[in-house]
């Protein structure tokens, strides 16, 4: 089915406007008629439907996708197949991608890029941890919102786009200007193929351009294999740029460890902190392994310069390069005889004068040295010295880089050990748990500081304890049918991290969450009768690292059947038919009364008043005892 506005898929999801168009499919803003949510439908491309081993693997991979619950990753709620085609059913994420802003803007200051990577290698390491890899990052698939929230788009797709046989479509799947090197060279991806895509990406921020270029496909995968990417701006600061480089080492072995270590040193360097940055990642302070460090560039006119062989061979022989690799290796294999120089001879006759002179030397100095040792010689006696007086230090040497990233209990003993005697230590910026404890500075420092002098050596401390948030509230007794609201669903985080994410749980066989309202409240429907649970949770997060809340205590509300309706009036005869009785019945009682009456008004002369004027009768035997 061709997606066109108007269209509906899976039965409730209407199609509004086309938002994008990509070598996949289409992506379209649609709307939930069920539960009145706009989300976005991706849409594959009939081509990719004729093969049931893709078609597989495109479900089991938006299974996984789904699986990825973080606030980085745009969501996935549903997956369907219809009339020829399959669709994903994502979150409809505001803003635009990397790619329009890079466009627009041309080069992005390094402080903001530092931004973008820390949120986007956290959200790569949720992606890992559910043993995902995107291997498809780049600027396009990093949206931005308003904000300035980085969620990544593409989970699943790319993971198997590149296992579709390239006769399919006649092009590479992925991106080749943001392929790691064992991707193009077809090894098996990894974390660290995603880090390196990463590093592609902050080097095109930072300079407007991406390293690697070429006029085919298969030219810029060998630059990937083989290039030094070109030095970024100087105006980029250097540890900036030895953290984008470390992401481009073409060993995955000296990359960062992992993305979280990646987007911790990224967060670092945004609060200026070099020394914590090079604890999760040692390549910031420049000190790379050789095997993985960048060099830079050679020509054949540097007399100094060696050649080194390349990583792994060209496999493109009617490529320039390889022809010219092959006629450098070909020279190597077969050298061509020379003639021999004039001066053979004569540098042979010269080398053998020069050897009978030496030896001549060589002797004369041994026997001399045997004449020398038959004479015996008297030594001096040594004059006593006076015994030195025990001189007592009074400053000692602190180098700041060498405690900078320990324990902060390893750093005062070591400065104690040193015999300084007035060792402080000062509570510094909160980090996450594992990070808590590590030296950010060290004051003073130098050659020469005075053993008294007072040692100020300051630590990060963690984050503070999330408190367990209120009990959300709302009507205690509901009707099946009805629409309530429930308030109070907010939390506080910890500084400096900031409140996201709200998991609400409820009891899906006797509620239904419509949506979530302004002022930390959300729209509830009672749909069955019975007991109905409402709870939740919250995250925290600085961009980097996130902490989870507590489990708040539940809101419980009784869900009461609906009443049931008034019965229907019968047929008009048996109406009129009723009507005729009642008003039967009613020209007897009116008889009956009157009848009554005339006995009423015939006693009143002997009897007083009736029951009516009671009173007054009571009056009257009042006055008759007076």
């Amino acid at each position: 089915m061709r997606p066109a506005a108007g269209i509906t898929f899976g039965g409730r999801y209407e199609l509004s406007s086309r938002v994008a168009v990509g070598g996949m499919g289409e992506v379209w803003k649609a709307s939930d008629s069920i539960i009145g949510r706009t989300v976005a439908i991706k849409i594959l491309k009939d081509e990719y439907m004729g093969d049931p081993g893709f078609l597989e693997r495109f479900r089991a991979e938006a299974r996984h996708a789904a699986l990825v619950n973080h606030e980085g990753i745009a969501n996935v709620f549903d997956y369907g197949e219809e009339q020829g085609s399959a669709y994903i059913v994502m979150e409809l994420v505001p803003g635009e991608p990397l790619s329009a802003i890079i466009e627009r803007e041309g080069r992005i200051p390094a402080n903001r890029v530092l931004g973008i990577v820390a949120q986007t290698a956290t959200s790569l390491q949720a992606a890992h941890d559910a043993g995902l890899v995107h291997r498809d990052i780049k600027p396009g698939n990093l949206l931005i919102t308003p904000e300035g929230r980085v969620k990544i788009t593409d989970f699943g797709i790319a993971r198997i786009a590149d296992q579709v046989p390239l006769t399919a479509t006649g092009q590479v799947m992925g991106t080749v200007q943001y392929l790691a090197p064992e991707q193009a060279s077809g090894h098996t991806a990894t974390p660290a193929t995603d880090i390196y895509s990463l590093g592609i990406v902050a080097y095109e921020c930072l300079a407007g351009k991406r390293p690697f270029t070429g006029e085919s496909q298969v030219a810029i995968a060998m630059a990937q294999i083989n290039d030094t990417p070109p030095a970024l701006p100087a105006d980029v600061p250097e540890h900036v740029r030895n953290l984008v480089y470390a992401c481009l080492a073409k060993d995955s072995a000296g990359r960062p460890l992992t993305s979280a270590k990646l987007a911790q040193a990224a967060t670092a360097l945004h609060r200026g902190n070099v020394a914590l940055a090079a604890s999760y990642v040692p390549q910031v302070m420049g000190q790379q392994d050789p095997a993985t460090t960048v060099l830079p560039s050679t020509t054949a006119g540097d007399a100094a310069t060696t050649a080194l062989p390349q990583t792994s061979p060209l496999t493109n022989p009617g490529a320039p390069g390889a022809a010219a690799a092959a006629g450098l290796a070909g020279e190597e294999e077969a050298p061509k005889k020379k003639k021999k120089s004039a001066w053979t001879w004569p540098l042979i006759t010269l080398i053998a004068l020069l050897l009978i002179v030496g030896g001549g030397t060589a002797v004369a100095l041994i026997n001399g040295a045997n004449n020398t040792a038959e004479t015996p010689t008297v030594e001096p006696k040594p004059k006593p010295t006076p015994p030195k007086e025990d001189v007592v230090p009074t400053t000692g040497e602190i180098d700041g880089s060498q405690l900078i990233g320990l324990h902060f209990d390893d750093a005062v003993q070591r400065l104690i050990n040193l015999g300084f005697t007035d060792v402080r230590t000062l509570e510094g910026e909160s980090v996450p748990a594992d990070q808590a404890g590590l030296v950010t500075s060290v004051n003073p420092t130098g050659a020469k500081v005075p053993l008294s002098e007072t040692i100020l050596v300051t630590h990060t401390i963690p984050y503070g304890e999330i408190e367990t948030p209120g009990t959300p509230t709302g009507p205690s007794t509901v009707q099946v049918g009805d629409t309530f609201v429930v308030q109070n669903i907010s939390g506080s985080c910890p500084t400096p991290l900031l409140p996201q994410d709200f998991d609400i749980t409820y009891t899906e066989d006797t509620g239904l969450l419509m949506s979530q309202l302004a002022n930390s409240s959300v729209q509830v429907k009672a749909i069955a009768p019975g007991t109905l649970n409402i709870y939740y949770k919250f995250g925290c997060s600085d961009g980097s690292s996130s902490m989870a809340s507590p489990t708040s205590d539940k809101l419980e509300i009784t869900v009461e059947a609906a009443p049931e309706p008034d019965p229907e009036p019968e047929a008009d005869s048996d109406s009129d038919s009723d009507s005729d009785s009642r008003a039967d019945s009613k020209s007897g009682s009116e008889a009956d009364s009157d009848a009554d009456a005339g006995k009423a008004s015939s006693s009143t002369s002997s009897q007083g008043t009736t029951a009516a004027t009671g009173t007054n009768t009571a009056d009257a035997a009042s006055s008759g005892s007076n």
